[in-house]
């Protein structure tokens, strides 16, 4: 056998290890197990055409995309500021519309006109192209992909619902030494009169026609990220969250600030409310909420939360273990109860990240087929995971919040930076950003660090790093920073501001 680990016995099962679920943590497992020797099969139900699971198809990159198409109508118009203008007539099919003269008055100035349908275009041409990287990077490992819907009929055996050439139903067993369950996590939408009018987050990328009034109902990142991706595109867009604030589990003073940078963008952000139902009406979608209001809306997007993707994959025949919310459970190993039964990534229910799944599926890989040539055995550790939030503007946040640090620690000391930046200096734009540490004082080490403004994700990942190292204030004191920037101001900062 190709590459065997050393001390490889082969095995009388099909494969040394069968995944279900093609998403982040699927294939990674999937390729490094293949890599070194092992036999390997993934099966996803979608084909090649879903590899990569939600971030791929229907979360991180087309969000992404999506939000960077959102950028462009406020850059136009804060080019102004700098001097730009695009004097008439100047060709629709260029994608604005003919306007005034340079130095004509700013309400006639050309208008950038958004092509939805050539947006999603685009962005479907790109996911297919990267459904066939990770189609070719399986293979191309040796592993078996597998085209169906797979169900545990045993500790060892999958079962796996296919469709024959003819269109009938077809099905195959296989028998494995090892199962990995990474099917992910599903949108969870509860149960209202009008729930049949509503979509989730899966269907938003391919609405039609593009919607110029979006109700968003839910208040974590991914409500505020489409309400942020959506009002930046032109849709006039109400965000209902039945919380007294959104992005609940952040730091308060980062959820109260990034809440009110949305509102001064023109998303009408309505707290403390919910929804009773939804009808269909000759003038769009009347959403009735609590109190006795109402919104009209061209669409409503539920963004409340997800759920274990646990329906129909047998984990009842076998007894695996799941949690109160049907998440699948696991040890620090990542193995259920069901000694040849293992689970990664959102399934889990524990922290829901593309990159979290990535490092889980690595201590797998490494606990059943040991670490790559040269390298030790990994562990996840849940400490100072970064993550970021694709708001306008983005959220970037690693370490502990306020409250955490302070119930941990005690005694702690926080910095706070609060500032327009230069680049809106002239381009009219009224944003403000938002830069904080938090330190526990009895060792100066940094055990907080949060923003709000352009860029934060990339920012605050670099100093991912740093707090990840055990870095102290002084340290952070003693790094000169890249000026002008806005990253320069956490290691600028030296008047703190509570203790």
């Amino acid at each position: 056998m190709r590459g065997s680990p050393p001390g490889y016995v082969m095995s009388a099962f099909d494969f040394d290890l069968f995944v279900i679920g093609g998403g982040s943590g699927g294939v990674r497992a999937a390729r490094m197990a293949a890599q070194r020797g092992a036999r390997v099969a993934l099966a996803e139900m979608l084909g090649p055409d879903g590899l990569g699971g939600t971030c791929v198809n229907v979360g991180c990159i087309p969000k992404k995309l999506y939000s960077y198409a959102a950028h462009y109508a406020a850059a136009f118009e804060e080019s102004h500021g700098y001097g730009w203008e695009f004097p008439a007539p100047f060709p629709a099919a260029q994608g604005v519309l003919p306007g005034a003269v340079a130095g004509g008055p700013a309400d006639q100035r050309v208008k950038p006109v958004l092509d939805w349908a050539r947006l999603k275009a685009n962005r479907a041409h790109e996911i297919a192209r990267l459904n066939g990287v990770y189609d070719n990077l399986l293979r191309g490992s040796g592993v078996t992909v597998l085209n169906g819907f797979a169900r545990i009929e045993g500790p060892n055996t999958v079962g796996l619902a296919t469709l024959n050439a003819d269109g009938s139903p077809g099905h195959q067993t296989f028998t494995a030494a090892h199962l990995l369950i990474a099917t992910g996590g599903t949108p969870h939408v509860p149960h209202f009169t009008g729930r049949e009018f509503v979509i989730t987050s899966d269907a938003v990328f391919d609405l039609e026609p593009f919607p110029r009034r979006l109700l968003i109902v839910g208040g974590g990142y991914i409500a505020c990220e489409f309400a942020s991706i959506f009002n930046g595109l032109g849709a006039a867009v109400t965000q209902l969250y039945r919380g007294e604030q959104v992005l609940r589990g952040f730091d308060d003073e980062i959820r109260h600030f990034a809440a009110a940078e949305m509102v001064k963008s023109g998303i009408d952000l309505r707290l403390n409310a919910d929804v009773v139902c939804v009808h269909q009406t000759d003038e769009g979608l009347r959403v009735d909420l609590e109190g006795g209001s109402q919104v009209l809306a061209d669409a409503v997007l539920y963004a409340t939360g997800r759920v274990p993707n646990v329906q129909g994959l047998g984990l009842d025949t076998v007894g695996v273990a799941l949690g109160a919310k049907g998440e699948v459970r696991v040890d620090e190993h990542y193995r259920t109860n069901v000694p040849s039964i293992y689970a990664v990534g959102d399934v889990t229910g524990r922290v829901q990240l593309t990159p979290v799944a990535l490092g889980e599926a690595m201590v797998v890989v490494d606990a059943l087929f040991g670490p790559a040539a040269g390298k030790v055995q990994r562990s996840m550790g849940y400490d100072f995971i970064p993550t970021a939030v694709f708001t306008h503007p983005n959220i970037g946040t690693v370490g502990l919040t306020e409250a955490q640090a302070r119930e941990r620690h005690g005694d702690i000391t926080v910095f706070r930076s609060e500032f327009k930046a230069l680049r809106h200096t002239l381009s009219g734009s009224s944003e403000r950003t938002l830069m904080k540490l938090i330190v526990d004082t009895a060792s100066d080490r940094v055990v907080g660090l949060h923003m709000v403004g352009a860029e934060a994700g990339e920012i605050v990942q670099g100093f991912a790093v740093a707090l990840k190292a055990g870095a102290t204030k002084a340290v952070f004191d003693a790094t000169i920073g890249i000026h002008p920037t806005a990253a320069e101001e956490f290691v600028t900062m030296r008047e703190l501001v509570r203790r």
